[in-house]
């Protein structure tokens, strides 16, 4: 309940509908038998108005069908949209750190397959489990007022269909765990495996990851049978229960009207009335098969709910740094748990300047770039923006200070115009122009199909690494943060094409503090203090 928030009063509304659902059904069950035992044993002058009465209850009966179906459809949304929308901001909040220790199809698989299975848990369980509560005990407590014996029997079987499949309720919910993460690895598998058919293709491992991927499914479908043979056990004692507390009904009620006790009519109201006892249970029943494996999904929902961020937003500064602001790092430290980082590591960089970031591959560049943008925190040391430490800034208003072009560009699906106002939504159509000229990639997107408007593929992948690199350097441009940070961004453009992208970051951001880290020499063009890095220390620092 605490995944759903506040949803008692949607619950309780269905959980009214169905009962009055209940009650139609409760009084077509009584108007039937009247009518039957005015046919045998009357003289059938009240036939035509309880048949009347029979037709208006059928028509308010559908009526509160199609109400309760459009009110669980509504709800189910309601619950749906809270849901992902919660989980979303909560992967945002998450941050980078923590997705790149998960797998990218398994929280796909939670959040859209995992909240999905919850709906019928919500919209349907809950409200009939309250319907189950009320309505038989309703009814019975009713015929106990035409055959005690009759319906002291029925009683006692509604109790056992309702309590005894109760004890495979456990053992089911978790086969349905199992399940569902047989289910979410395999989902994972296909997801993985589909983004990298070019490489396995070439490395000729397709067959192989075929083998591997069939595997998963025959895992998947041992679990699921086992599920489901626990889940038909369930349904055949609930429907002995029901057989058997029908005919046992029956034969009391039968006995009592040979014995004098009852009229003979009272048997065909305990045979209509029986099963309207135990409608709810098989609803019941139904609705549990559907929503249980929605509570499969819970354990994965609760640990995306519940994982600790790597950095708290804590900071109170909400207004960005100020245009050129500078940075500052001061004995900075930090250490990921196989033991590599930076230690001990100070540098400035002069606002407006350009300071490059150089060292061998794994020297811990691209950790101080985490560090700058709070990605992680630093163990010991402090980082500064504008003259506040960074974690004095709420990570919105951090955001809103640097910019960053990192080593691999993610472009969405979408046209090439949203991907470039991913940060400003408002931004003209000139100011996007414009952007794309400072990145060199105005002619490139021109000659696409529909300029700005072309649709992009997941992740850009029509497009080449250099093109990609531009237009995430564009986006970074139409951002326009006081800090702009480059890591390996020109990585995959050659040295012609760099020059002119960097000569008009120049010409356009003169006043933006830029952080360069790189391997070539040539993006380094400009730069007013190289700082080396080697084995997580600075190991010199020069200015130009």
């Amino acid at each position: 309940m605490q995944l759903a928030g506040v949803v008692v009063g949607p619950i309780a509304l269905l959980a009214l509908v169905s009962a009055l659902v209940s009650a139609c059904h409760v009084a077509g069950a009584v108007l039937t038998a009247a009518v039957l035992a005015d046919l045998v044993g009357g003289d059938g002058a009240v036939v035509a108005p309880l048949l009347g009465a029979l037709v208006g209850v059928v028509a308010v009966r559908s009526a509160l069908l199609w109400l309760r179906e459009v009110a669980a459809a509504r709800f189910g949304i309601a619950i749906r949209t809270r849901l992902r929308g919660e989980l979303l901001r909560r992967i945002a909040s998450l941050g980078p750190a923590w997705a790149q220790g998960e797998r990218s199809g398994a929280i796909t698989h939670t959040v859209v397959d995992g909240v999905e299975a919850l709906d019928a848990y919500y919209s349907r369980y809950l409200p009939q489990l309250l319907v189950t509560c009320v309505v038989p005990a309703a009814v019975t407590g009713w015929l106990f007022t035409v055959s005690v014996p009759a319906a002291a029997v029925l009683a006692v079987s509604v109790t056992c269909a309702v309590v005894v499949p109760r004890g495979w309720d456990a053992r089911l919910l978790r086969t349905g765990r199992t399940r569902w993460r047989a289910y979410e690895k395999l989902a994972a598998d296909y997801l993985e495996a589909t983004q990298a058919i070019g490489v396995l293709r070439v490395f000729g491992a397709g067959k192989r990851t075929g083998d591997a991927l069939a595997a998963r499914g025959e895992e998947l479908h041992g679990s699921t049978m086992t599920q489901l043979r626990v889940s038909l056990v369930e349904s055949a004692v609930s429907a002995l229960a029901l057989h058997l507390g029908t005919v046992a009904t029956i034969v009391v009620a039968c006995a009592g009207v040979l014995g004098g006790g009852a009229p003979a009519a009272s048997v065909l109201l305990f045979l209509l009335c029986a099963r309207e006892c135990f409608r709810p249970v098989l609803d019941l029943s139904a609705h549990w098969h559907v929503g249980y494996q929605g509570l499969g999904a819970v354990e994965g929902i609760d640990e995306i709910l519940t994982a600790s961020p790597a950095v708290a937003d804590t900071g109170t500064r909400a207004e960005p740094a100020r245009p050129g602001a500078g940075l500052v790092l001061r004995h900075v430290g930090f250490r990921y748990p196989n033991g590599a980082g930076v230690d001990d590591v100070s540098f400035v960089c002069p606002p407006g300047g350009i300071t490059g970031i150089v060292g061998p591959s794994g020297a811990g560049k691209s950790t101080l770039a985490r560090l700058v943008v709070r990605h992680a925190d630093p163990r010991h040391g402090t980082i500064e923006l504008d003259g506040t430490p960074i974690t004095d800034y709420t990570l919105a208003a951090l955001r809103a200070s640097i910019g960053v072009v990192g080593q691999h560009t993610h472009l969405f699906h979408g046209t090439v115009a949203e991907n470039l106002r991913l940060a400003r939504p408002d931004a003209t159509p000139e100011e996007v122009r414009a952007a794309a000229h400072v990145a060199d990639a105005l002619d490139f997107i021109e000659a696409l199909p529909r300029g700005f408007d072309t649709e992009l593929t997941e992740n850009g992948a029509r497009l080449s690494g250099g093109q990609r690199q531009r237009l995430a350097i564009a986006r970074a441009v139409l951002a326009a943060t006081p800090v702009l940070l480059l890591d390996e961004a020109t990585s995959a453009l050659d040295v012609d094409t760099e020059e002119r992208v960097l000569t008009r970051l120049a010409e356009h951001c003169p006043g933006t503090t830029r952080i360069v880290i790189a391997h070539r020499e040539s993006a380094l063009r400009g730069a007013d203090t190289i700082v080396t890095i080697e084995s997580g220390r600075v190991a010199g620092t020069v200015a130009r």
